[in-house]
């Protein structure tokens, strides 16, 4: 009991020195530290951390009554009526993101949820919650029962990188020490082992070097100090796995840092430093010019010092230092008004874009994407107005386009980055100023942007657009593929859509009429498998046979030369990849949004297709058609053979619609682009060029 008491004066002490308290606050934090149900151990944690952290005295006593309220929920009601609009507000966003032990993973995945809604609004109440989470895995002991892996899992992939993100370097060093200890306790062990027995001689020399860099600024005459540390064991261990080094090839162990007034005077003090300590080639990083995603800025060398060892040295201004020790959170604490939108608004973007884009995802598709864009690095771009954007790395001018609006989205057709007409394929970089271009007849997104797109939000927009623009397209081709699926079990629509399998069909998918359900197979957010295995519970049929990629199917005649299942009208399109001519064997691929695409049976690309969209197709003999081939042909060098070859053609009154030529080493290789009747006539007109002097290879080529 007096281990409590005693404990609970700790806590009023800690709060009391670093601020001045009113009366009833005093009254408030006796009446909450007199619970015995709290736990006092991780309340003094959170509380010294959150004070070193400067947090404020509002959110200190918010996050006091709320630990109060979780065991005696009316008591600290009353408690709150006695505190400011503010408190109470901090204390109702404590109540949203919970801040308990022992959740199921469901309840964790919520939580997380609410923790990036209430970042969105209070960092403070996240950097409390994030505290309470290092001090939780602290506490954990092998071995680890399945609530407690599971959290151990959560706090490694995502607040780990979260703090990162945050730029709360300390934090994430914390919570990634204990990772490290409970994953591989062996491994930990012995690593403090090996850190503990250099320890006296890295004391010493890093006290050398403190001297001799001071001795620096003094002659400079700058008014700076400095600091000293050994590297976290967490980034030991990951530097020695990932790279797999030995303890002595960690050049970063030891470091010391140089906290200065001014850039000028960094860059004074490198120069200095290099003077009297020889820099290791490679290791001197500016990242003053070129700050790190996260905002981080510093001089980084790494040392040869008096040992023989290496000495990393870190050279910064003081606020360069605050943003590096509170992450973003020092945008909010030493702006002057905190009422005004500045850089840290700004950089909580990447927050309210990821809620936003939450809202339609399962909690599957949220944890994943989140590692996804988590992991990633960032990159840190800007409207020309001057407005701040994060995108994960890899991110394009389609990406950001999307974050601006959804209508800027579906009508770029390119950008301007830094001044330069750039497509919109381009990858983002930091730094980047980007301005989008739009046609108001552009025709929207292409099915192959999705290629190109990193963020969530861009990807379920660009999908959403083809759902809503390319509905009565979809209806066609999800009609065409549920027809299909009928056909390969040998039943009908009439079998299998009573009125009560379609009353209970459209109740599943959420929809109102059976022609939403036809445009999302079309569109692909609907399998047929699936709703057939659907329907197939509803009837009560076994149907083990799986759908056939390449069924059977009634064919009907199309204005292209092509006999395909469906209506006559449909859109038909020969695959740019293969370019198949009359008399190739040939099969559909019913894509979404662009009708059906006929490709060789030969096509490379086939396997990557999706089988159950695979559809056959045969030839139908049309007057006057004309097909596109691609052919390669590779020949020793010799004069004029681009002639020979093109009077070769057109002696066959054969149309060339292009070609390309070029020398490589002895050789002369061609890409041949002509327009033939049928296979017949491609194949004499390659024979023909096979009997040309010279001529080595001829072959159909794949774009």
């Amino acid at each position: 009991m007096q281990g409590k008491i005693d404990k609970a004066l700790q806590i009023k002490n800690v709060v009391t020195t670093a601020f001045e308290l009113s009366q009833t606050e005093l009254e408030i934090i006796d009446e909450i530290l007199k619970c015995s149900s709290l736990n006092l151990d991780r309340i003094k944690y959170i509380t010294e951390n959150c004070i070193t952290f400067h947090l404020d005295k509002k959110s200190i006593m918010a996050f006091l009554d709320y630990q109060y309220y979780k065991v005696e929920p009316d008591k600290a009601n009353e408690l709150a009526k006695k505190m400011s609009t503010e408190e109470k507000e901090i204390i109702d966003e404590f109540i949203t993101i919970k801040d308990i032990n022992n959740l199921t993973p469901s309840e964790n995945i919520e939580d997380i949820r609410r923790m990036f809604i209430v970042m969105s609004r209070d960092t403070r109440v996240v950097i409390m919650k994030l505290f309470g989470i290092c001090y939780d895995v602290s506490m954990l002991k092998l071995p680890l029962n399945d609530t407690e892996s599971y959290f151990l899992k959560l706090v490694k992939e995502i607040h780990v990188p979260l703090s990162e993100r945050l730029g709360l370097d300390k934090l994430k060093l914390a919570m990634n020490d204990n990772v490290v200890r409970l994953e591989h306790p062996t491994e930990y062990t012995k690593l403090v082992e090996e850190i503990k027995n250099k320890q006296e001689e890295n004391e010493k020399q890093l006290k050398l070097s403190k001297e001799r860099i001071q001795e620096i600024l003094d002659d400079l005459k700058i008014n700076g100090h400095i600091e000293s540390r050994i590297k976290h064991v967490s980034s030991i261990f990951n530097k020695l796995h990932n790279k797999n080094l030995t303890l002595d090839q960690i050049y970063d162990i030891l470091a010391i840092r140089v906290i200065v007034k001014t850039v000028e005077e960094c860059y004074s003090v490198l120069g200095r430093i290099h003077g009297i300590y020889k820099p290791m080639v490679g290791r001197v990083k500016d990242y003053i010019a070129s700050p790190k995603p996260n905002g981080y800025k510093s001089l980084h060398t790494t040392i040869i010092v008096e040992n023989q060892h290496p000495l990393e040295v870190q050279i910064r201004t003081e606020q360069m230092h605050k943003e590096s020790e509170f992450g973003i959170y020092a945008h909010w604490l030493y702006k002057e008004n905190k009422d005004k939108k500045n850089d840290f608004d700004k950089r909580l973007t990447w927050f309210r874009q990821t809620v936003e884009n939450a809202k339609n995802m399962s909690n599957d598709e949220f944890i994943e994407t989140l590692k996804s864009d988590l992991y990633d690095g960032i990159v840190v771009v800007q409207t020309p107005k001057g407005r701040v954007l994060e995108f994960p790395e890899g991110a394009s001018v389609i990406d950001f386009a999307y974050a601006i609006h959804s209508d800027i989205g579906n009508k770029c057709i390119g950008a301007k980055i830094n001044g330069k007409l750039k497509p919109f394929t381009t990858q983002l970089k930091n730094g980047d100023i980007v301005e989008i271009l739009t046609n108001a007849h552009s025709k929207g997104p292409s099915r192959d942007w999705l290629k190109f797109v990193k963020t969530a939000g861009a990807r379920s927009k660009i999908k959403s657009f083809f759902k809503n623009e390319l509905k009565d397209e979809n209806i066609k081709l999800g009609k065409s593929m549920f027809n299909q699926a009928l056909q390969d079990r040998g039943l009908t629509s009439a079998q299998v859509l009573t009125e009560d399998n379609l009353t209970e069909i459209l109740r599943r998918y959420n929809f109102d009429t059976f022609d939403e359900i036809l445009a999302g197979i079309g569109s692909g957010s609907i399998t047929t498998s699936q709703l057939m295995s659907r329907l197939n519970t509803l009837i009560n049929k076994s149907l083990d046979e799986k759908p056939k990629a390449n069924a059977v199917v009634h064919l009907k005649r199309n204005k292209d030369g092509v006999l395909i299942d469906g209506d006559s009208g449909m859109l038909v399109r020969f695959a740019g990849c293969c370019n198949p001519v009359e008399g190739d064997d040939i099969v559909g691929y019913i894509s979404r949004g662009k009708g059906v695409a006929i490709h060789r049976q030969s096509c490379n690309n086939l396997k990557y297709l999706e089988s159950e969209r695979l559809i056959d197709a045969k030839w139908q003999a049309k007057e006057d058609a004309t097909f596109t081939a691609s052919i390669k042909v590779i020949a020793t060098k010799s004069d004029n053979n681009i002639g020979k070859l093109t009077n070769l053609i057109t002696g066959l009154k054969i149309a060339i619609r292009g070609f390309d030529a070029k020398d490589v080493g002895d050789n002369f290789i061609c890409t041949l682009i002509i327009d033939v009747k049928n296979r017949e006539e491609l194949d004499n007109a390659m024979n023909s060029i096979r009997n040309m002097k010279n001529v080595i290879e001829v072959y159909r080529s794949e774009q």
